[in-house]
């Protein structure tokens, strides 16, 4: 018998009117494009491949994450978190990708993927379970580092984007501020649908100006064809080194932990509950759509957190606003003609955008920091560390070169990091019950602006 209670919806599962949903998936997409497209072009470029092999690398990327996002909005059974989530091929892949590249060419890096995947698939509900490990506290620091590490790529973008000839001009730099003006003028003079579409509409105006100033390129929209099915393995079938699969495992790994805090991250955004079965559900999802990829040419996938930031910027929860973002996704991977239209989007307004988005991200962070109670404990100590050790990767690129691969491919992102931190030092701290704790009257001494701060749950 349905109770009242078994109608009242979720919020991500809020439905609504096709074309809304339509728009807020396109400004998904719009927002997270760059990001997809980025793997496959310096993945492709250190393999030595022609134009047109790199150009398939970015469709069979585009459809991949596409099925992906759908699988983990929508779910198939245990497999897909069933949040608002995007899936996108993976940043923490790419620098082992490359060196892979360099010496067997892409066939040992599909090898790898699979094999990694289908060890992280085995994993999920194992690594799901240490939930319980990340009070707010921890997620909390992972939320802010996040947003902080997303920045630096975004001031990138602003500049003109890595390579640009141009890099840094003050004519890049003021388009990216003048994006960032459109989009804060919208913001605030409007509310309701538009408001919520501000960066949707940021953009489109932002590369407008953009265009009647002659920085936008569209000369390549008309090379190729306009419709192409990503064919199955076009570079051939995998080839597996275990050298090549131990180093992509360990990436697997640091992804899994990256989409954790991205599924904890869009929960506490949300405001739904994300338990441990929740967890392992779009951990399947993300490593089955990673065993996958292989097979189209395309790279591990992993959530996208430009687009966590998006979700708490618009309010917009509905899963199904994602799903929709994921379907022209998978539609741009088979209509390259759009796909390169969408390409000629200029940095500089990305990156405009980029710094509400991120900054995003980083505020909810900081927002669920603000639950934590601070007093006569040492939790200011472990987010004091985690943030710091989370911002090595950010402001010294190379401070961990001259260690064993498998602890700068860990610390070298500073998601992993700061979660892996924060993760031992709040059960170091919080979780083992000590005889003794220490004296924590030092930090006590640091005050609190925050009147009558609130007490943490019990749960995790």
């Amino acid at each position: 018998m349905t109770t009242a209670s078994a109608t009242v919806e979720r919020p991500e599962d809020e439905k609504l009117p096709l074309g809304r949903t339509f728009i807020y998936g396109l400004q998904h997409i719009l927002t997270m494009y760059g990001g997809v497209i980025a793997p496959p072009l310096i993945v492709g470029g250190a393999a030595g491949l022609s134009a047109t092999d790199m150009g398939l690398l970015v469709t069979a990327g585009l459809f991949v994450s596409g099925l992906a996002t759908i699988l983990q909005t929508i779910g198939v059974g245990p497999f897909g978190a069933r949040l608002p989530i995007v899936q996108g091929l993976s940043f923490a892949s790419v620098s082992t990708m490359t060196a892979i590249a360099k010496d067997g060419g892409v066939r040992p890096i599909f090898g790898a993927i699979i094999v990694a995947g289908l060890i992280g698939l085995a994993l999920s509900t194992i690594f799901a379970k240490l939930i319980r490990y990340f009070p707010p506290v921890v997620t909390g620091t992972i939320i802010t580092v996040i947003g902080l590490s997303l920045l630096p790529t975004t001031f990138t973008w602003s500049m003109g984007g890595a390579g640009a000839k141009d890099l840094g001009s003050t004519a890049n730099i003021g388009l990216a501020g003048l994006t960032l003006l459109i989009i804060l003028v919208i913001s605030r003079l409007f509310q309701g649908a538009i408001s919520r579409l501000s960066i949707l509409i940021g953009i489109v105006v932002g590369t407008g100006i953009a265009a009647i100033f002659g920085k936008v390129d569209f000369s390549r929209v008309g090379t190729g064809p306009v419709f192409a099915l990503p064919p199955v393995m076009h570079f051939g079938t995998p080839t597996f080194q275990i050298g090549a699969i131990i180093s992509m495992t360990i990436v697997i790994l640091v992804i899994m932990t990256e989409t954790t805090a991205d599924i904890l991250a869009i929960g506490e955004i949300v405001n739904t509950p994300v338990d441990a079965k929740r967890v392992a559900s779009g951990l399947r999802a993300d490593m089955l759509s990673t065993t996958v990829a292989p097979a189209f040419s395309a790279f591990p996938c992993s959530a996208f957190a430009q687009n966590v930031g998006l979700v708490a910027l618009t309010g917009i929860k509905s899963r199904y606003v994602v799903a929709m973002g994921g379907g022209i996704l998978a539609v741009l991977g088979l209509l390259p003609v759009v796909g390169r239209v969408i390409a000629a989007i200029p940095y500089p307004v990305l990156g405009g955008a980029g710094i509400v988005l991120f900054g995003s991200v980083a505020a909810s962070g900081i927002k669920t920091l603000s639950r934590v109670d601070f007093d006569g404990n040492l939790n200011m100590v472990i987010v004091a560390v985690a943030l710091g050790m989370g911002m090595i990767p950010v402001a010294a690129p190379k401070f961990w070169d001259q260690f064993p691969t498998a602890v700068g491919t860990i610390m070298h992102s500073g998601i992993s990091a700061a979660a892996v931190v924060a993760v031992v030092l709040n059960f170091l701290f919080n979780e083992i019950k000590a005889g003794n704790r220490p004296d924590v009257s030092v930090f006590a001494a640091v005050p609190d602006e925050r009147s009558n701060p609130p007490k943490p749950s019990s749960g995790h």
